[in-house]
């Protein structure tokens, strides 16, 4: 969290020497009233109009990005023409005097080298075009230049340049979070994949066995398997949102644990007690059937007689919570820590576990991590809890930003 604040006074302190230059060509005292003094008024614009500009920078550099946002940032600077270019010609253009584009790319080439911001006279033989001067302010990102903020006006300014490079400063800010967010999905999206992985080998092999010895014994119980491992599979290797619902979850468990009930018969005895007032909460997707995959394992796992495995998922007011217990082999606590820790187990054990902690933190805080309580020969409980409401967090949705 100290490093997003340190992000956020980067993004926005520098857009208060941008305000200033704002102010002196909006502010007009009498119209003011009761919002304060005019540089008061213009800060409170500048911090405004930015908020307004964020969202589509925030989605990284693109024409559609570029010509979202544009406007606003030229709200900002209170110039008469303002681009933004990427690396290789100009994605959008905003005010007077867009046949100075071929121009400005030709001599973008110096700036998007060096990295270091430009202002240079502009040729013109339109004689209603009032362009006459251009500001270049580079955009950088982890020590790259991915383009340029080009601010254009009638005559030379220190006060433009200086505003223009704060501006450009502010943009950079923005595509850096917007590399974080991409960054995250990609990361979200691996560690799904490998949970499928996970689930894809022992799994999908043994139920298919399964089946496979019914077809002659008992048609219709092979039948009704079959379509219990069509819709868990489906619902696992699905490819749209990143969130699902808990009755959806539920739902796609409920499949799995046919299957393996098929598979053990009585060995296996499974208790679900659900509150409905739960089932439309929204969590990361394939989050708790690893849960149940790892109670499933260690329930079983060197067992003669009978295993039980307990899912209930209550109501904790602004939160659900989801308690997955069974009464198996349990785990060394020291080795469990390693394995949350990210550390590689030599069994292969315990990757479901790491993952789900990981996405459950990455998405809600490190205040919602698992809580697994568990010793050699004492089974293993697992506690989730969910916050019923988490903003960008939806059914068939994408990752929540910062």
């Amino acid at each position: 969290m100290s490093g997003f604040l340190a992000g956020l006074c980067v993004a926005v302190l520098p857009l208060l020497a941008a305000g200033f230059w704002l102010g002196r060509r909006t502010a007009r005292p009498r119209q003011l009233g009761d919002l304060g003094t005019p540089v008061e008024h213009a800060t409170f614009l500048t911090l405004h109009t930015a908020s307004l500009a964020a969202p589509p920078l925030r989605a990284g550099l693109t024409e559609e990005t570029a010509r979202k946002s544009l406007r606003r940032l030229r709200t900002l600077l209170g110039t008469d023409a303002l681009c933004l270019t990427d690396r290789e010609s100009v994605l959008a253009w905003d005010g007077v005097g867009e046949h100075h584009r071929t121009q400005l790319m030709e001599r973008l080439g110096g700036p998007l080298d060096s990295g270091r911001g430009e202002a240079f006279r502009l040729r013109c033989e339109e004689p209603d075009c009032p362009l006459r001067w251009a500001v270049v302010a580079p955009l950088t990102v982890d020590d790259r230049v991915h383009g340029a903020l080009v601010a254009c006006a009638p005559r030379e300014s220190a006060v433009l340049v200086r505003a223009a490079g704060e501006v450009a400063r502010w943009v950079s800010v923005q595509l850096e979070l917007a590399d974080l967010d991409q960054s995250r999905t990609r990361l979200i999206e691996a560690e799904i994949k490998a949970l499928r992985a996970q689930i894809s080998p022992h799994f999908i092999f043994n139920s298919l066995a399964v089946i496979a010895s019914f077809v002659r014994t008992d048609p219709e119980r092979a039948r009704e398997l079959l379509l219990e491992f069509a819709d868990f599979t489906r619902y696992s290797f699905r490819r749209h949102g990143d969130f699902t619902t808990l009755a959806d979850e539920l739902h796609a468990i409920d499949h799995y644990l046919a299957l393996v009930r098929a598979r053990f018969g009585d060995r296996l005895s499974v208790t679900l007690q659900i509150a409905p007032e739960v089932l439309p909460v929204t969590l990361p997707f394939l989050c708790l059937q690893p849960l149940v995959e790892n109670a499933v394992k260690h329930g079983l796992e060197g067992k003669t007689d009978k295993s039980h495995i307990s899912i209930t998922a209550q109501d904790a007011g602004a939160e659900a919570l989801v308690v997955i217990e069974d009464n198996g082999s349990g785990m060394d606590p020291e080795r469990l820590r390693r394995i949350l820790a990210g550390h590689a187990d030599a069994s292969g054990g315990g990757i479901g576990l790491s993952n789900v902690d990981d996405r459950l933190r990455q998405v809600y805080g490190d205040d919602y991590g698992l809580v697994i309580e568990t010793a050699v020969g004492a089974g293993m409980k697992i506690t989730a809890r969910l916050p019923k409401y988490q903003p960008g967090v939806h059914p068939q949705g994408r990752l929540p930003t910062e």
